[in-house]
């Protein structure tokens, strides 16, 4: 096979995108959503892994969260690995969910919101979660919670559904 060959075959290959984002709780668990101004609805720190410049999900995760809320946050432990299948001209998505840690009253007042993208962040219970995220993003986080307070594995799931 010749570089040429090579570097079609490569071009051939299906395409998947990366996110990953930081799942930050206050000190009553509750959890810090974003609000962006391209999209109705919420969502966590995060966004796409810019793999083309070498960016791990674990690295996408820590800028995203500096980048959005101002935070320079140690990224915890792997909560949850979503498979989310192609939707109309998006490519399938492998979302990474990351532990962002217990956010302090010091933290909090700390937030400073990226105008470009967002327009407000809010604390929000775990029983509120699913009327505040699209429904795929809710059953994420509420295992990436599940995880953390059984102190188990990181979920693997598809669309948000526990599989394994």
């Amino acid at each position: 096979m010749t570089a040429s060959d090579y570097a079609a075959y490569i071009a051939g290959l299906p395409r998947v995108i990366a996110g990953a984002a930081a799942l930050c709780r206050d000190e009553q668990g509750r959890v810090l959503l974003v609000e962006p101004n391209y999209r109705e609805g919420w969502t966590l720190p995060g966004g796409t892994v810019e793999s083309d410049d070498g960016e791990t999900p674990r690295q996408g995760a820590h800028r995203e969260t500096l980048e959005e809320i101002g935070l320079d946050r140690r990224i915890g432990r792997l909560l949850a690995v979503d498979w989310v299948p192609r939707m109309g001209i998006r490519p399938p998505l492998v979302a990474y969910l990351y532990d962002g840690g217990v956010l302090t009253e010091e933290d909090l007042k700390a937030i400073r919101l990226q105008e470009e993208e967002l327009l407000s962040w809010r604390l929000v219970p775990r029983d509120e979660l699913a009327a505040h995220l699209p429904d795929v993003t809710a059953r994420r986080v509420l295992a990436a919670l599940d995880v953390l307070d059984n102190g188990t594995g990181p979920a693997e799931l598809e669309n948000g559904h526990r599989v394994g």
